[in-house]
């Protein structure tokens, strides 16, 4: 990781080649959650409530652990915030939209194609589609569910990604980094005889991209890249599609923390989540610069490092357990400043709710 910081975010990319999957991303979900759920059930027996970490984050629906928008984070943000925040502009699907009357929406925010559409409403990555053009848009919002809204943002060319969890310690008030991890997009080598799906077929990692049925792959699954030339898959860096996650936190530094600090206190009681950036190169971030934030998730964010490939499945439980004990404790210390978080059977509402527009949104790519 020592010479990744020498690196910009391309170079790294390609030192960061793993094939295997964690032993985390082969279990079965239902599986990982046993542990997680017995351990939430106790923290709600000793904190005294199960939405409790709903109060982590005041202003935003739940806390962000569920039925939250992108937009609800990107508004509530003052000006410094709002500055290292790619440009967007928000679309309510209501079927009316026109060439024009979208042309004008997208403009009047200084915006311009390519740009990267996603549901306000979402998770995992699912609906994220990079549009080239007004045919690629209006196309979207074709098959986009209508009474919904569409949140387009400024493409970021950058290939480093990264997810920065953000914790403010209940105690002292003091803002901390609690996790960072490196994300890497799905990609495959070619040698100049293979296709593109020949080569996915025979890649652990990106063999997945092939069996998501919520993704289209942007590439041409026939075409033969030539020898040593990198093809990238996808827009999107998740697991679900072949993306890689590593564990840097051995780039938290404090300079880093002084600019995601000051990031948060510009957003309204914004105490727990994580932000995900595009970064230049990893020395730059780890200064606390050169960082564009894509989007911003809350009390339902996952310690995503927690699936790096070197980390051992015990290891790894650890680090979810104790973002977990942390979000009962930021949460608990709310409701005693007087948040009054929500109940449970409207916080069930909100995730099937949620858990149902995933279903038909159009795929992300």
């Amino acid at each position: 990781m020592a010479a990744e910081l020498e690196l910009g975010g391309a170079e790294a990319s390609r030192l960061a080649v793993v094939r295997e999957c964690s032993v985390l991303e082969r279990m079965p979900k239902w599986l990982i959650c046993v542990p997680l759920v017995a351990q939430w059930l106790w923290l709600s027996l000793r904190h005294g409530g199960a939405t409790v970490p709903c109060a982590a984050n005041p202003h935003i629906t739940s806390g962000g652990m569920a039925g939250e928008g992108k937009l609800e984070y990107f508004r509530g943000m003052g000006p410094l915030a709002r500055s290292v925040t790619a440009d967007y502009c928000a679309v309510f699907n209501d079927g009316m939209a026109t060439e024009d009357s979208l042309r004008q929406t997208i403009t009047a925010e200084g915006l311009c194609f390519p740009l990267v559409a996603k549901p306000d409403l979402g998770l995992c990555g699912y609906g994220v589609r990079l549009l080239p053009d007004m045919a690629a848009l209006l196309a979207y919002l074709a098959v986009f569910p209508h009474g919904e809204t569409v949140v387009l943002q400024r493409y970021l060319p950058q290939e480093g990604e990264a997810g920065i969890f953000y914790a403010r310690d209940p105690v002292t008030g003091e803002g901390r980094i609690v996790g960072l991890a490196l994300r890497y997009f799905p990609r495959v080598t070619g040698d100049g005889r293979s296709t593109v799906a020949q080569l996915v077929a025979a890649d652990v990692r990106a063999r997945r991209i092939a069996r998501s049925p919520r993704h289209e792959c942007s590439v041409p699954f026939g075409s033969v890249p030539a020898a040593g030339q990198q093809v990238r898959l996808a827009t999107i860096g998740s697991t679900r599609v072949g993306g890689l996650y590593r564990d840097a936190a051995a780039l938290i530094t404090a300079e880093l923390v002084r600019a995601v600090d000051a990031v948060a206190r510009d957003m309204p009681d914004f105490r727990f989540g994580r932000f995900d950036v595009r970064y230049e190169s990893l020395r730059e971030l780890a200064a606390g610069r050169g960082f564009t934030i894509m989007e911003v998730n809350g009390a339902g964010s996952e310690a995503i490092e927690a699936w790096d490939p070197d980390i051992g499945v015990i290891q790894g439980l650890r680090m979810v357990f104790a973002k977990q004990r942390l979000l009962f404790a930021i949460g608990a210390a709310q409701r005693k400043a007087g948040v009054r978080p929500i109940g449970l059977l409207a916080l069930a509402r909100l995730n099937r709710r949620q858990n149902r527009l995933v279903g038909r949104y159009p795929p992300s790519n």
